[in-house]
């Protein structure tokens, strides 16, 4: 894990997706065109907050996020998701 030289504004976090999963429980191998887009991650930066709100989520945490939260960006090869902390549905 690189320390990112990115540091997102306000209220936004950047987060690592999770690799989506390529087999099902019972061990049926997902093509990956039919696999679906992850909704957990880790968080590899996060803002100071707003000027009444404080952040809630730090770096490092584990989170549960909205299906089509965030815009990928793509920085020194690895792809983040960088979002609003209210994108954020649960820390896990």
């Amino acid at each position: 894990m690189a320390d990112l030289t990115i540091r997102p504004l306000a209220d936004r976090v950047i987060v690592e997706p999770a690799a989506a999963e390529t087999k099902t429980a019972s061990g049926i191998i997902i093509p990956d065109t039919a696999q679906e887009k992850p909704q957990r991650g880790i968080v590899r930066a996060a803002g100071n907050g707003k000027k009444d709100e404080p952040m809630t989520v730090k770096v490092g945490d584990t989170v549960l996020y909205a299906k089509y939260a965030g815009s990928e960006i793509k920085y020194e090869g690895t792809d983040y998701l960088i979002m609003r902390e209210s994108d954020i549905l649960a820390i896990i």
